[in-house]
């Protein structure tokens, strides 16, 4: 296969469907968790789930790095950017975040602060050049698909010896939040999450490769398929996690071969690991703190990391009571089962992360029409 279209093409998904079905154990229920958001899309776009027999249920996860950050990190960006007057430059989804006291980045901005939209770590680094008299911070987020381009610039910004650019740093790890929720109290207070195995990361895989899932799967007995994002990946990778769980395996397979490879890329790991470690804990929306589930920036780098720059220390801050973010994050709930879905949240009213971000559950459900399945 060359083209997307052949990825999506309608006759080979009726084959797929059919040997899930004929492969499917009627004896039994099945349950496959997809982490990342861009398998939530797939699934909900091409709509994946009703091709599949009734006893499969695709649990939604994490989703993305939007979904998962926690308010008090939106409301660090905002003090910088009201109270020490910076220039605070992020990705697009970010701006509309919910924070405290009715407030998102979008609001701030309205009330005079300095923030501005980018496309790449290089624009924030771009602004920084081009405003020598003022101090610009970069809010870095995202999985370890992006950190490494957070990397580059810390090290260029170091090079030129850049004196006004800092990164606030909310880069997280993707095989500490797949722990977590197998193992976290929180998930289980809001009920049981019963998972055969997980449709692994896609992207985040392409950088870290698929040995990292290897002592995951080994320990907790779930099997992972590494996955990519179109709705045959996705089909193929749920007759793969059927096939493991029929024979009793719980092994890493990858249907994303096209793009993955067990190793990962190793250039881009040592960059991360020469500029980055590990954080103590992080705080994750839906699944609390986190140990050792973070990046912060090494020592070499201090000049440049906002935390230690600027006096803003973090504050943990509980989502809006209406919503269920935190409970779908964590595959407990569906978006429909949230009592504001699609009446008072909505993609231009978000009260949720999940309904802020493109790969959030919510915006899948609510773009593509989910939400008016049948319960």
């Amino acid at each position: 296969m060359k083209f997307v279209d052949e990825f999506r093409d309608g006759t080979l998904a009726k084959g797929l469907a059919s040997a899930i079905s004929r492969e499917a154990n009627p004896g039994r229920r099945y349950s496959f968790m997809e982490f990342c958001g861009g398998h939530t899309h797939a699934i909900s776009r091409y709509g994946v789930s009703d091709l599949l027999p009734a006893n499969i249920r695709l649990v939604h996860g994490p989703g993305c790095p939007v979904c998962v950050l926690p308010v008090g990190r939106i409301d660090m960006a905002i003090r910088l950017a009201l109270e020490h007057r910076v220039i605070l430059c992020t990705y697009g989804d970010t701006l509309r975040v919910p924070a405290s006291d009715g407030l998102s980045l979008m609001k701030a901005k309205a009330r005079g602060g300095d923030i501005r939209m980018v496309y790449s770590t290089a624009d924030a680094l771009k602004v920084a050049r081009e405003n020598p008299d003022r101090q610009v911070v970069f809010l870095a987020i995202g999985f370890e698909t992006t950190t490494p381009p957070t990397a580059v610039v810390l090290k260029q910004a170091k090079a030129e010896a850049l004196a006004n650019f800092s990164v606030l740093c909310c880069h997280v790890l993707t095989p500490s939040a797949i722990v977590t929720i197998l193992e976290s109290p929180e998930v289980r207070q809001w009920g049981t999450v019963p998972l055969d195995g997980f449709i692994g990361p896609a992207h985040v895989s392409t950088i870290i490769g698929s040995r990292p899932y290897e002592n995951f799967a080994e320990e907790y007995r779930k099997p992972v398929v590494i996955a990519g994002f179109e709705p045959l990946d996705v089909m193929q990778a749920v007759l793969m996690l059927v096939r493991q769980v029929n024979d009793g395996r719980a092994e890493v397979e990858n249907e994303f071969t096209r793009a993955v490879t067990r190793e990962g890329n190793r250039k881009a790991q040592d960059l991360v690991a020469e500029v980055f470690e590990l954080r103590r804990e992080f705080e994750w929306r839906g699944l609390n703190v986190v140990p050792y589930s973070a990046l912060r920036i090494r020592n070499a780098y201090a000049p440049w990391d906002a935390e230690r720059r600027f006096p803003v220390g973090y504050r943990s801050v509980p989502d809006h009571k209406a919503c269920d973010c935190g409970a779908i994050l964590r595959g407990v709930k569906e978006p429909r089962d949230c009592k504001v879905f699609g009446t008072v949240c909505t993609p231009e009213n978000p009260i949720g992360s999940c309904m802020v971000s493109s790969e959030g559950a919510c915006a899948a459900y609510y773009t593509y029409g989910r939400y008016k399945d049948a319960a």
